[in-house]
């Protein structure tokens, strides 16, 4: 399966939630290109991307982990050249 890029936007809304984000991305680390947490005090928000590029399956399969966390909303983002 061709590897393809992609951005994967977190906003955690449930400051508990951050042990298990770090958890599931450690799991796919060879695929993580880089990651950029930003906490957002203000509104009681974190708003983490994660620039990555796997095979579209693993991607699936990252973004759905992290998504099904309490308090977490996850959307990805893939770029349109599949090399």
């Amino acid at each position: 399966m061709e590897n393809r890029v992609a951005v994967l936007a977190l906003i955690t809304e449930d400051f508990d939630s951050a042990e298990q984000i770090n958890t599931i991305l450690h799991e796919y680390r060879e695929y993580i290109i880089g990651r950029m947490g930003v906490p957002y005090r203000e509104k009681g928000v974190n708003v983490i991307s994660v620039a990555i590029d796997a095979p579209q399956d693993k991607i699936n399969s990252l973004g759905g982990k992290i998504g099904r966390l309490n308090g977490v909303t996850a959307k990805t983002l893939y770029s349109a050249n599949k090399k």
